[in-house]
């Protein structure tokens, strides 16, 4: 179910519909990298001299400058575990137009669901936001202290929770919080394992940009796989 459901959002990324919202989400995303880049910068400059004064070295200049450009890698790597709250941040905004894209192909017997609204997607998403950033940055000095073993950590947990919320921002399109909620915590283990699956390029540098969006379009697969699989064990009392 998990490894199919990632078979066809993959399938989909030449759908003009979805390229569409592919490329948005891309855009989207390297913007918040770069606004998170400019912070770092002004916070190197402002916090780095102009110039050093060096034992048997004397005057060093271009301090601010030197490390201005070496904030550019270090900004790549901290993309590594930055881009995990970045798809938690843009989730509420890109997602129903995956949904809308990805059932417009896929499941056309499907009634339209009602949109969340801008703002609702807002407030979904910053509710995660503010844990995921926090989680990455304390695991990006588990894995500077743990020799990069510390990763696998990460990945474990940054999956549960982007799997709780992918899936329960997809099944609200549909059901009540507390139907939503049910079927999570019934298939939670299929769920964590697409969330981990989904941790682990986001962790990849360039690769991770794309992945918000593709994420989306897998557990709206996930959520049909699940409500159909549901129906006939007559666990879901609302499917569709």
């Amino acid at each position: 179910m998990v490894f199919r459901a990632f078979r066809l959002a993959i399938a989909q990324t030449q759908d003009p519909a979805f390229k569409r919202v592919l490329w948005l989400g891309l855009a989207l995303a390297i913007a918040l990298l770069f606004a998170m880049y400019a912070l770092l910068l002004m916070i190197v400059q402002a916090f780095t001299p102009d110039a050093l004064t060096l034992p048997l070295v004397g005057e060093v200049g271009g301090l601010a400058t030197l490390l201005s450009f070496g904030s550019i890698f270090f900004v790549l790597i901290l993309s590594i575990f930055l881009m995990v709250p970045v798809a938690s941040a843009f989730t509420g905004l890109f997602l129903d137009d995956v949904a809308d894209a990805v059932e417009a192909r896929h499941y056309p017997a499907f009634a339209s669901a009602p949109r969340a609204g801008f703002w609702a997607g807002v407030v979904e998403s910053v509710q995660y936001f503010g844990l995921l950033l926090g989680l990455n940055l304390l695991g990006l000095a588990a894995f500077a202290l743990s020799g990069g073993l510390g990763i696998f950590a990460l990945w474990a947990l940054n999956g549960f929770l982007l799997a709780r919320e992918y899936f329960t921002m997809i099944a609200l399109r549909r059901l009540s919080r507390e139907e939503a909620g049910a079927l999570r915590r019934a298939y939670r283990f299929r769920l964590w394992l697409a969330g981990a699956l989904m941790a682990v390029p986001l962790s990849v540098p360039v690769v991770n940009l794309f992945v918000p969006v593709i994420g989306a379009a897998v557990f709206t697969h996930l959520y049909h796989m699940i409500t159909a699989h549901a129906a006939d064990r007559n666990q879901d009392p609302r499917p569709r």
